[in-house]
């Protein structure tokens, strides 16, 4: 099978073609990218010398889409993954939000439309409600906020695929639901296989990014860098909570959904670390401590307890579809997502300024 992978050269593009070659050796990729993500140049090169044929383009344009060798499946893993972006006047206006992570999935689904291919969307915990989140019944606990009973779409394992989806949930959030949406409606129309993979936060050695892009990364890159660091809301505690999965963890369940058409399956699933890879800002600044025990600690400042309008407390999301759905789990655990991120660091001490300009 062919396979075309867009945003390849960036972190969970880039990791997944990497494990997707590792488990299919036969498998033929093709890879575009625009890198705009600072950093993405430094996989262009590993990415070919492996066999994969590396393009620079755009989604946003479908004659560059067009010319691109005929694929089985595309995997949409292009998108400005800020939840601020559009909106802090810094990463990309608002229409360029739109354009990539919304029109550039149109013109991906129209390929799929004329080559008859299946279309994967690595989509996020963000498409959910903002204000849902924060309404979630929450208990201070002394190190992380916990749920505290049950709500519409959450229990104790997580958010739940039912959990609202009502905005708002931020440009990039929207972006995702739309792209979502109109996935599943093209795939309706014109009879080819969707999977829409709701990830929790990707995480792992080289990733990009900022704070509001790959938390887990940066925290422990700016720890070991000894660059200032600091709570921001609820608080100021540094008790929200997020959970984490390894992007190859998800290799095999796209292996399996590249290898079927079985539309009686839920379209949808939440693919997350769960509650089991969960972790606060405080704890993971507790593990930096003990990680990097010959660093100042602690380096966190003083701590700002304003919360601003795109924070949430606490999102876990609940994996149990997935797993009941693809007899799926996550395999890395996060003491080692955590660790390879450590020594990654120590090999590269310099990578915050190479990737999160």
């Amino acid at each position: 099978m062919n396979l075309l992978i867009t945003g390849i050269c960036g972190f969970a593009g880039s990791v997944l073609a990497r494990a997707l070659l590792e488990q299919r050796p036969g498998l033929r990729i093709t890879g575009i990218d625009n890198l705009s993500r600072k950093g993405g140049e430094t996989n262009v090169e590993p990415l070919r010398q492996l066999g994969i044929d590396v393009r620079i383009g755009d989604v946003r344009d479908a004659e560059t889409l067009a010319a691109l060798p005929r694929a089985g499946f595309i995997l949409d893993c292009a998108a400005n993954p800020s939840v601020l972006a559009g909106v802090d006047g810094d990463s990309s206006s608002s229409l360029a939000v739109m354009q990539h992570n919304l029109y550039g999935t149109v013109n991906l689904l129209e390929l799929c439309k004329s080559w008859n291919a299946g279309f994967i969307l690595l989509s996020t915990s963000r498409v959910y409600s903002i204000p849902a989140l924060a309404a979630l019944p929450l208990a201070e606990e002394a190190t992380r906020f916990a749920v505290n009973g049950a709500a519409d779409g959450c229990s104790a394992q997580g958010i739940a695929e039912n959990f609202s989806t009502a905005p708002p949930v931020s440009l990039y959030g929207s972006t995702k639901v739309c792209s979502e949406l109109l996935a599943l409606e093209y795939g309706a129309a014109f009879g080819f296989p969707v999977w829409i993979n709701r990830c929790g936060v990707l995480a792992g050695a080289g990733q990009f990014g900022k704070a509001d892009q790959g938390i887990f990364s940066y925290w422990i890159h700016s720890w070991k860098a000894g660059r200032p660091l600091r709570y921001i809301g609820f608080g100021g505690g540094g008790k929200q909570v997020r959970d984490c999965l390894h992007p190859r963890d998800l290799a095999p369940v796209l292996l399996r959904q590249m290898d079927g058409r079985a539309l009686s399956l839920p379209r949808i699933c939440n693919f997350s670390g769960g509650s089991a890879n969960s972790m606060s800002l405080r704890e993971l600044s507790d593990w930096c401590a003990r990680r990097f025990s010959e660093l100042p600690s602690p380096i966190v400042s003083a701590a700002n307890p304003e919360t601003r309008p795109f924070d949430i407390p606490w999102i876990v999301l609940d994996p149990s579809r997935a797993m009941e759905t693809w007899n799926w789990q996550p395999v890395t655990p996060l003491e080692d997502i955590l660790e390879e991120i450590a020594r990654h660091a120590e090999a590269n001490p310099r990578w915050l300024d190479l990737v999160a300009g």
